[in-house]
């Protein structure tokens, strides 16, 4: 069994601050649990260009407003009790009116350590690293 809570993992290497995100990764590759889980704070103002071209993500939002659009469609609206599932690897932007409380979970679960390249895109990673 895990048991972890938020505090364990704040100000520690698997929380991972940005300008627009910050991702306090609670269970990872290394957890063995086929998923990795997130509790992530999208910055107020902010807009991050993002394509899991590697993943799949669903998002569950828990505090805030904001938005999100898939390049090249449609615009929908984020508030508390919203979920968005990337099923299909969109490309897309995300748009914070106020600080958004994010649970995020991937498949293949993240390794710890990503952030977005250039293009949005978080890398794969095949193999275990040592944590």
């Amino acid at each position: 069994m895990i048991v972890k809570h938020l505090f364990d993992v704040i100000r520690t290497k698997d929380d991972i601050d940005t300008l627009t995100w910050n991702s306090r990764r609670l269970l990872l590759k290394k957890d063995g649990m086929g998923f990795s889980m997130h509790d992530t704070l999208i910055k107020a103002g902010t807009e991050t260009l993002i394509w899991y071209r590697n993943h799949v993500e669903a998002v569950y939002c828990i505090e805030g407003e904001g938005e999100i659009e898939v390049i090249g469609g449609k615009v929908y609206p984020i508030e508390a009790g919203t979920l968005y599932a990337l099923d299909g690897n969109e490309k897309h932007l995300l748009r914070a009116k106020s600080q958004m409380r994010m649970v995020c979970v991937f498949n293949p679960p993240l390794t710890g350590n990503e952030t977005h390249d250039a293009d949005g895109v978080y890398p794969l990673v095949e193999t275990q690293e040592t944590q």
